[in-house]
């Protein structure tokens, strides 16, 4: 029997490899993950009071003040009714009660221009819905439950990382995963497709390939890479690359027969630029770049240049220009070849060369050809490396790298021998891929596998092993994360996850992989819950914990969304400094190019040369430019920021502002902001001025930038955005009849309107009027950064105005006394924002109102301890949603008669 036409050893009923089989492996994985999605329904523990007596006697009558006069008596604005309940069932509508918690919470409701409960009927009405509307317990929170979650790209690819040692780029090879609730690791939304499943079966392949020897004795190689290769020419400093992001701007520097300034300069030479440890060679100016190999041996040798071309995409745009390349060994040419745009297409050439013992050049040179074009992309040849592969002769064969790493021992000659290893090499395997211990009918069946696959042609130990490991890292126990949970004692009514499935909920949510070793050798000893403390401590310590600042905040703040924000640099600085010329010559141009060039007067002719020298005069201008290295820098300042309040253990509060920021000189010189002096690439924390206007995420580049449309500010997404985000308190979405900004008036007169006029215009109508009254001071207090974050003044000729009034009565004139009034009147609802939005990453869940209870009680230790990052992890991991798990019915039963063994606790809760 082949290797591809095997069993799966975890499931005899789903073939192992065979394409033809793939639609019964499919509907076997469907069954698993479809049964998995069964919500566990939890019976209501109702009060000896009945609820409705309870509701008329204890919070009624203030309904009947405060909320009636739209929500009751006939009235049901927003479709909301809160009278003419008759029966206790008829108040268990947790969504409706959910709903008004929260508005009356965050001051939504009732109306700012409506009279107001007391802060004691306030929590009344807030106890009341907790204890009796929703049943829950202080004293035993329900934990809720968690779907049966599918890795997702990011974990992938951590894990795969931490348990093969090799770097398989998910973001290439996988389809982006669907976000829900502002996170990619929700269970809920992380379908698995049939192409998926191709793609896991595919990547299994190639991990293990990569990474497991399937012989003991290689022909030796030695790599050259990219970055080792240093230039042979005369450097001259080039100036920055010119990309042309306006597409009538792009097409007069094309047509301009005097710009040739906008043309690559061929006479430059590079010395290429290193990208981790490869070195990439732009087409635009020639290059030529050596490293030398050392041959110890002589004999034949395989000499192989790994390449790669590579671009930036820039939207609508095409870069047209083409080079030459050439790879020379000890001056003999074996690689003359063109490029030209090559998507980002990877090249492999291998050459059979008979080397003798000593040094030996190797040698890239690049021309760029003519005629040469504008310059509208980045096209680069990257260089990888040159490897040389040999001697080919047996004896100079060597044991492959990374062996001992799977095989630590040499391989028995005796069978029984062989298969006892085969079972303690995969036994190990699988418990570190499933992330608790086998048991031994899979060992066995892998066992089986593995000795199939040796025993075929060409087989080898080692290459059997692998094909078993091939069949682990496509197993579902693999890719989902299952849990199993402890046996439930006498009067509890949820069960502890058990100490893997604890191990595997802290490392996703720290690190975003697989526990360590430590986790689980705590795991088997049944010790981690009580080392809990020293653990997540250790595990921040560590440099995995980096995945959380990243994961988190590149969702929660958009930090990750920052690269890919299509915010035209061209555009921005003509809002900010008008240009009435140069807009005028833009629309004359695009007029002018829509006429045949034959029927074109000489008068429209020389209409057309002075559009295209005004372009070509701007483009000569110093302005801001929002390249590659500003966004990265912008990511970093988020990240560095989040990390050091994570790090130092500061106040959450901070997040809203601070006296600091992070910065580099050009990052700092970008926002333009007084006071900031920073010199040098490095960022590094910076104290800022008194008074500055920086400090807290919403004045930092990610935010300002992902909050902006491609050509100006934003006030209503960025009011969105803090409403949601910080304040927890999103406004529903717009009528599907809404028109746009520029279609209030006409285009025209639309220009000639600061954002804050353009608002007021759009506002006027009545059912626009109540969501932007919410929205749209928050968002004009930002109006002083532009769409790429820089400080500004005024906007097309008029002069900023952040001032406003929040629609629950905070004024404010500056963006730095907004700052202040949030933390005033509204630190309670960003603690409850960010409380709830960790925990929704944590645990990869949407909250529900079952988990009021738990983050009204992490919010009150964050009150009491200065708001500390470190009180907020540690709640969230203590906490009885992070610790357990509901149980049904029919597993209490079970569970309390008989505990269930750990292979039938999963089966269980895969039905």
């Amino acid at each position: 029997m082949t290797a591809q036409s095997v069993s799966n050893p975890l499931s005899p009923h789903i073939p192992f490899v065979s394409p033809s089989s793939l639609r019964n492996r499919i509907s076997a994985l469907f069954a698993l993950v479809g049964a998995a999605v069964v919500p566990v329904v939890l019976k209501a523990q109702v009060d000896d009071q009945p609820v409705l007596a309870s509701f008329r006697e204890d919070i009624e009558l203030t309904m009947d003040q405060f909320c009636y006069d739209c929500h009751g008596y006939g009235g049901d604005k927003g479709g909301v009714v809160l009278d003419g309940f008759e029966t206790d069932g008829d108040l268990m509508d947790h969504d409706l009660w959910l709903r008004v918690l929260n508005n009356l919470r965050k001051g939504v409701m009732p109306p700012s221009d409506e009279a107001q409960p007391s802060h004691e009927e306030r929590e009344a009405i807030v106890e009341w819905i907790k204890h009796k509307a929703f049943q829950l317990d202080p004293a035993d929170p329900d934990p809720g439950t968690v779907t049966v979650r599918r890795l997702n790209r990011t974990e992938y690819r951590n894990t795969i990382r931490d348990l093969m040692g090799v770097d398989y780029n998910t973001m290439v090879e996988f389809p982006a995963d669907d976000t829900g609730h502002g996170f990619d690791n929700i269970a809920d939304v992380l379908s698995i497709s049939p192409i998926l499943l191709e793609k896991y079966l595919d990547a299994a392949q190639t991990i293990v390939g990569q990474a497991v020897p399937t012989q003991s004795r290689v022909v030796a190689e030695s790599a050259v890479p990219g970055r080792q290769f240093v230039s042979t020419a005369e450097i001259a400093p080039v100036e920055e690359e010119m990309v042309v992001e306006d597409v009538v701007a792009a097409a007069a520097l094309a047509e301009d027969e005097e710009g040739d300034d906008a043309m690559p300069d061929a006479l430059v030479w590079q010395a290429g630029t290193i990208e981790n440890d490869a070195l990439d060679l732009v087409y635009y100016n020639p290059a030529s770049v050596a490293a030398t190999a050392t041959v110890e041996h002589e004999g034949d040798y395989k000499v192989v240049v790994d390449l790669r071309a590579v671009e930036r995409h820039v939207n609508e745009q095409f870069d047209l220009n083409e080079a030459r390349l050439v790879f020379k060994l000890n001056d003999e040419i074996l690689l003359d070849r063109e490029f030209a745009r090559e998507g980002s297409r990877g090249f492999v050439f291998e050459y059979d060369q008979h080397l003798p013992v000593g040094e030996h050049e190797l040698k890239f040179e690049l021309y760029p050809l003519e005629p040469a074009q504008p310059q509208l992309r980045n096209l680069r040849v990257r260089v990888n490396a040159v490897t040389l592969r040999g001697p080919m002769a047996d004896d100079y064969w060597v044991q492959p790298a990374g062996y001992t790493e799977f095989f630590p021992r040499p391989v028995p000659a005796d069978e029984a021998a062989q298969d006892a290893y085969r079972k303690e090499l995969l036994r190990d395997f699988a418990a570190k891929a499933f992330r608790r211990p086998v048991d031994d009918s899979t060992v066995n069946r892998l066992a089986r596998v593995a000795a199939t696959v040796s025993a075929g042609p060409g087989g080898t130990f080692e290459s059997g092993v692998a094909q078993a490991m091939v069949a682990v890292l496509a197993s579902p126990r693999f890719l989902f994360r299952e849990e199993a949970l402890e046996p439930l004692a006498d009067g509890e009514r949820f069960a502890l996850v058990d100490e893997y499935s604890l191990a595997s909920r802290l490392s996703y949510f720290l690190w975003s992989s697989m526990p360590d070793q430590e986790l689980f050798d705590l795991a088997e000893a049944g010790a981690l819950r009580e080392n809990l403390s020293a653990q997540v401590k250790r595990m921040l310590a560590d440099p995995r914990s980096d995945q959380l600042v990243d994961n988190f905040t590149g969702q929660w703040l958009q930090a990750r969304d920052v690269g890919d924000v299509p915010i035209s640099d061209f555009e921005v600085f003509l809002r900010d400094n008008p240009n009435p010329e140069l807009v005028r010559a833009r629309i004359l141009f695009q007029k002018l190019r829509e006429v045949p060039d034959e029927e074109r007067t000489p008068e429209q002719e020389q209409q057309l040369r002075e559009a295209q020298r005004a372009f070509r005069g701007f483009f000569r201008t110093e302005r801001p430019r929002f390249t590659r290295s500003i966004k990265e820098a912008m990511r970093d300042e988020t990240e560095m920021y989040f990390d050091y309040i994570l790090r130092e253990d500061r106040s959450l509060l901070e997040l809203i502002d601070s006296d600091y920021t992070f910065l580099n000189e050009e990052l700092a010189t970008h926002y333009g902001d007084a006071g900031l002096d920073v010199k040098g690439e490095e960022m590094r924390r910076v104290v800022l001025p008194a008074g500055s206007p920086r400090g807290g995420v919403l004045t930092q580049g990610t935010v300002l930038a992902v909050t902006s449309n491609p050509t100006r500010t934003s006030p209503v997404k960025r009011g969105v955005f803090i409403l949601d985000n910080i304040l927890g308190a999103p406004p529903p979405p717009p009528p599907p009849d809404i028109p746009p900004l520029e279609d209030v008036e006409g285009v025209e007169d639309i220009t000639q309107l600061s954002l804050r006029e353009t608002l007021e215009l759009h506002a006027s109508q009545k059912l626009c009027a109540s969501c932007h009254l919410r929205m749209d001071p928050l968002g004009l207090a930002l109006e002083n950064f532009n769409a790429m974050g820089a400080w500004r003044e005024q906007e097309m000729g008029k002069p900023i105005e952040p001032e406003g009034v929040l629609i629950s009565g905070g004024e404010f004139n500056t963006i730095q006394e907004l700052k202040q009034v949030l933390l005033r009147d509204h630190s309670d609802d960003f603690l409850h924002t960010i409380t709830e939005r960790m925990m929704t990453y944590a645990l990869g869940r949407e909250m529900k109102y079952y988990d009021v209870e738990t983050i009204d009680q992490i919010v009150h230790r964050l009150e009491a301890n200065d708001a500390r990052m470190s009180v907020l992890l540690t709640s969230i991991i203590e906490s009885s949603a992070f610790q357990k798990s509901r149980v049904s019915d029919e597993q209490l039963a079970r569970m309390r008669a008989e505990p269930e063994s750990e292979t039938d606790q999963l089966a269980t809760l895969s039905r």
